[in-house]
């Protein structure tokens, strides 16, 4: 078992920025992917920002050139950097990470809110 906490969310006005870390409880250097997912009231879970093992970060559309994914290995840790936060970013965001046998695991989700 894997437990992810995040942290950093809150309440931002359109055009603010926030910083979103998630702590794992294991080492992350031989998995295989950590990543941010968010989720809208009405919404689906969508893939905002994923990194791979070997540093391969993938964005959504929405998110690229605004959202920075990064991790610290040392300190099991991944984080997400916003900025140019708009209120349609405004989502529950969760960490999560995915082993090289396929196990899924979730954080318990921040909220982020942007205020226009």
């Amino acid at each position: 078992q894997v437990q992810l906490v995040e942290s950093g969310g809150g309440l931002v006005q359109a055009g603010g920025s926030l910083r979103l870390s998630c702590v794992a409880s294991r080492s992350i250097f031989n998995i295989f992917r950590m990543a941010w997912y968010r989720q809208a009231p009405g919404k689906q879970r969508e893939l905002v920002a994923g990194m791979t093992s070997g540093g391969s970060a993938n964005y959504v559309d929405t998110a690229k050139g605004r959202f920075t994914i990064s991790r610290d290995n040392a300190k099991n840790s991944v984080y997400l950097q916003m900025n140019s936060l708009k209120p349609e970013d405004t989502a529950v965001y969760y960490c999560n990470l995915v082993t090289y046998n396929s196990d899924y695991y979730w954080g318990q989700g921040t909220q982020v809110t942007v205020s226009s």
